[in-house]
């Protein structure tokens, strides 16, 4: 399935601070392992609020 956007984390700036999954308007980020981890790409709308407020630049939204 192609999604709308492709949204990776870099697990190794990834700081777990969940500020992602707090501000995406779409519910797209879980944390495990206390890392974020992109669970729900479908409803992602390239908004890309996740990429500019992370505070360790660990995202990046790719749009498709």
């Amino acid at each position: 399935m192609e999604y709308m956007a492709d949204v990776i984390v870099d697990g190794a700036l990834c700081t777990g601070c969940g500020i992602c999954v707090d501000e995406c308007p779409s519910n797209v980020f879980d944390m495990e392992d206390d890392l974020a981890k992109p669970n729900r790409l479908e409803g992602c709308t390239a908004c890309k609020l996740c990429e500019i407020d992370c505070p360790s630049e660990a995202i990046k939204v790719k749009e498709n």
